[in-house]
């Protein structure tokens, strides 16, 4: 049973570790930056999360390594949501949360982290989450 459980969580870390390393690659960002990449998967994930109604929410963590999902969940309050974030004031909930200068902008960091997100997911999920967005924001998913 330990062995099952070091070797879930050793995936996890390895998946992990594979989203933020996709990020820091897009943007040329050395491992060292890992904060960074972090901070932009962090943020992105948060205002998605709080976007769409809660059973897609679950539905799409589901989806997410664990460690991701924990990350994901941490400080979500599901009778708070959905937020109503049209395109522009999400992408400003993003330079807030995302104090680092990037190339391209928050936009950018959105697409970047929503990208290496959508490859790790199902593209029926991803579908649906999309299905969830408003038109103007829909327009930012890749």
């Amino acid at each position: 049973m330990a062995e099952q459980l070091h070797s879930a969580f050793e995936s996890s870390m390895d998946k992990t570790n594979l989203i933020l390393k996709d990020i820091e690659q897009a943007y040329g960002w050395p491992k060292k930056q890992r904060n960074q990449s972090y901070c932009a998967l962090r943020t992105v994930l948060h205002l998605l999360r709080d976007r769409m109604p809660v059973q897609e929410s679950v539905e799409f963590a589901a989806q997410l390594p664990v460690l991701v999902r924990g990350i994901y969940f941490d400080g979500w309050k599901p009778s708070d949501v959905p937020i109503k974030l049209n395109r522009d004031d999400f992408l400003l909930e993003v330079r807030q949360g995302f104090p680092y200068d990037a190339e391209g902008g928050p936009e950018r960091v959105v697409r970047v982290v929503l990208d290496t997100l959508r490859r790790h997911v199902t593209q029926g999920e991803w579908e649906d989450v999309k299905a969830t967005m408003p038109r103007d924001m829909a327009n930012i998913l890749p």
